[in-house]
């Protein structure tokens, strides 16, 4: 991804600078790599391997009978189309992963990650079909892909340096776009497919292992990159049966919560400059999903207290820079990057909060983008969590052509 704003000192220097303006002192609360290492999260333990993100058999039983129109246009688009026979052409990327920068060069890096991309949308598109379509073939495909995938070890071998990440970056997505998908279907394909089941958990655990073993610099040891190892650790850690993982999904958000400002701020993503409030945003794409997977094994780190914050002042402060960027003080220019607010990828975790809390103004933004999905963090966010009564009709907007500006994560 890009080079960390951490590692700019004037930028830094700046960002401390307003801190001390508002009375904030970030080094008093921020959670260091090795603070973290020693939380106490031993009561964190996986209580049920085969809960998804959400409850499948649950959601599918209502979209079988919902007469919400939106639910359903959605539920149709996704039931027919998806061929496993193409999907299983795919080629496993089991060679040396090499990526270069997004911001250095954007053009040589779309195109290198193209095979990665497209890996995510077939373990998204596929999850989602079952999911609409109550059709195990969709189920059965996932399983085989990825059995095909975890047959030749593939994304073990990534290049990493200090001055070299985006490999290792790139491939975080991939690895909890899998899981996700993965947790959705698993449970109806086990009894037929065990052996390809072992090898996928195999797979998948020693690759979250070796993945997130890697510390990272002095940025994205602790930022959203941070977040992002978490998220895939969290449910490839309910997948495998393995606390550690687990643990280390839910240390993020003790993290993050650690060094959140009194205003609700997160003062490695304020660092981004004209872009802070988008990774503020970024940031809550990996979080929320992450309370959730934990949500589901009996945890609500929604309602977690720590450090004095909740995960909703870093919403709600969020959400003020999304209205007015004044709000961002002295922490960032208020001539903000504001385009990620017209992309609903942007915004699928606003669909999980909502299935917590009710908030007018995140009502208010997804109702202007749904049905939104993320291909990587959280699928179909609208067919998995929206409330039938939230929001009856909406025209979807129609999505960006092939030739137009992609519909990638690019936050690197």
């Amino acid at each position: 991804m890009n080079r960390m704003s951490f590692s700019n000192p004037r930028r830094l220097v700046a960002l401390l600078a307003a801190m001390a303006l508002l009375g904030l002192s970030f080094s008093a609360s921020a959670m260091t790599y090795e603070a973290r290492q020693e939380l106490d999260l031993s009561r964190y333990t996986v209580t049920d391997p085969d809960a998804s993100y959400f409850d499948v058999d649950a959601r599918m039983a209502l979209l079988a009978q919902t007469d919400n129109d939106l639910l359903q246009y959605n539920r149709d688009q996704l039931q027919h189309g998806f061929s496993c026979q193409q999907a299983l052409q795919t080629p496993a990327l089991d060679s040396v992963i090499r990526i270069p920068g997004y911001y250095p060069q954007p053009q040589a890096w779309e195109l290198a990650s193209e095979p990665l991309f497209d890996f995510e949308d077939t373990m998204s598109n596929l999850a989602g079909a079952y999911v609409a379509s109550g059709d195990d073939y969709y189920a059965d495909c996932v399983v085989r892909f990825l059995d095909k995938w975890a047959t030749q070890d593939a994304l073990s071998d990534f290049y990493y340096s200090r001055r070299d990440p985006q490999a290792w970056y790139s491939t975080e997505s991939m690895m909890f776009a899998a899981a996700m998908a993965y947790s959705i279907v698993r449970p109806a394909i086990a009894d037929e497919r065990p052996e390809a089941i072992t090898r996928i958990n195999h797979w998948l655990n020693q690759l979250a292992h070796r993945h997130s073993s890697i510390r990272g610099g002095e940025n994205s040891c602790c930022n959203n990159h941070f977040y992002r190892r978490a998220l895939y650790a969290s449910m490839i850690g309910v997948l495998t049966d393995d606390d550690e993982l687990f643990q280390f999904g839910v240390s993020a958000i003790y993290s993050a919560l650690s060094d959140m400002l009194p205003n609700g701020a997160l003062p490695r993503e304020m660092a981004r400059g004209r872009r802070a409030s988008h990774y503020q945003n970024y940031a809550l794409l990996y979080l929320v999903n992450i309370m959730q997977v934990a949500y589901r094994q009996g945890y609500d780190l929604f309602e977690l207290e720590y450090n004095g914050h909740t995960i909703n002042e870093g919403v709600q402060f969020a959400l003020d820079t999304f209205d007015d960027p004044a709000a961002l003080g002295d922490l960032a220019t208020h001539n903000q990057y504001r385009g990620f607010l017209d992309d609903e990828q942007y915004l699928a975790w606003m669909e999980i909060y909502l299935d917590h809390r009710d908030d007018a103004r995140i009502s208010r933004y997804v109702s202007q983008k749904r049905p939104i999905d993320n291909r990587s963090a959280g699928g179909y966010a609208t067919l998995y969590f929206m409330d039938p009564d939230a929001q009856e009709r909406a025209l979807p907007e129609p999505k960006p052509s092939e030739d137009g500006v992609p519909r990638e994560l690019a936050e690197y």
